[in-house]
């Protein structure tokens, strides 16, 4: 099952800048926050626990420290996996564990740092389908649910505003309003679920890289795309700011198999940015976040946060 997906708020409620986005209202809604991490459903309805990406990719062996999942038999969840910094989901952090697949190394990183499974939904429960069911109902069931260690309910506030002002405090990615009485439409973006951040954010492909100026040979740039409607790969900019660590070891290792000898973009790249390129195949995803975007299409200041296997570059039309 693809999971449901939320439609962005509008930027600013008119005449409210106080109140950020500008989120639906009223009794029939409820508020979550925004967690800075990585979709997950948890299956455990078979012989064994399965942890599936949002494009279904199976992660299970990246989190053993969620084994504890096997206690819920049948039942089908939806959620966000966070690593904490401070007690703040760091998507860093995250980015050091979800491209594991080596059992022993899952495991050391899981005990040196667990994540956690953080639920807000609940689709299937023994042989029934929630999924028509009202989002309170699923939720009531969910909030039922003994859940084991390392997951835990996402819990969710009747006051947006104050929801709002708390995750930007608090360093938070953003906040989420769903509709009280909707049901879950699998592989559907919805505006059912309304989401906004308090920052840019988007997944993008990468096109070329360039090393460091300072002849050290670490990675110093990544040239960065999208897809526009025609499928053409266009230029979003090069971003350097956040290749550092790990971040950058894993990217560099990653992108070194997919050279090739010309630029895959289907338009110019401006000769600052192209200069000492090294071109790749535009398959690897990368996670960003940025400013705002320029009036050419450009990001500006854009921050690479890490590698993403779990979901596909977003469009080109996306801000």
């Amino acid at each position: 099952m693809d999971p449901m997906l939320a439609t962005p708020a509008p930027d600013r409620a008119a005449g409210r800048d106080d109140l950020g986005p500008a989120f639906p209202r009223g009794e029939g809604w409820l508020y979550e926050v925004k967690w800075d991490g990585v979709r997950v459903l948890g299956d455990t309805r078979g012989p064994v626990p399965r942890l599936l990406s949002r494009n279904g990719l199976e992660v299970t062996t990246a989190y053993p420290e969620l084994a504890g999942l096997a206690g819920l038999p049948g039942v089908l969840l939806d959620g966000e996996v966070v690593a904490l910094d401070a007690g703040v989901p760091s998507f860093a952090a995250l980015a050091e564990r979800m491209h594991v697949r080596d059992a022993r190394r899952a495991a050391q990183l899981a005990a040196a740092r667990p994540v956690t499974y953080l639920v807000f939904d609940l689709l299937a429960a023994g042989d029934e389908d929630l999924t028509a069911r009202p989002l309170v109902e699923r939720r009531a069931a969910l909030a039922d649910l003994p859940l084991p260690e390392h997951v835990e309910l996402s819990p969710a506030y009747p006051d947006v505003d104050e929801l709002w002002a708390v995750t930007r405090a608090h360093g938070l990615e953003g906040v989420v309003a769903k509709r009280r009485d909707s049901p879950y439409r699998a592989g559907r973006r919805s505006g059912d679920w309304v989401k906004a951040a308090h920052r840019h954010g988007r997944t993008a492909l990468v096109g070329g890289w360039r090393e460091e100026s300072t002849g050290s040979g670490r990675l110093g740039a990544l040239l960065l795309g999208a897809p526009d409607a025609t499928g053409a790969l266009r230029f979003l900019g090069r971003a350097g700011s956040g290749l550092t660590g790990a971040v950058a070891a894993d990217l560099r290792a990653a992108l070194e198999p997919l050279a090739r000898a010309t630029s895959p973009f289907d338009e110019p790249v401006p000769a600052v940015d192209a200069r000492g390129a090294h071109w790749c195949e535009p398959v690897l995803v990368v996670e960003l976040a940025y400013l705002t975007r320029m009036p050419t299409g450009r990001l500006r200041q854009p921050v690479v946060r890490g590698r993403r296997t779990d979901a596909a570059a977003d469009p080109w039309e996306r801000t």
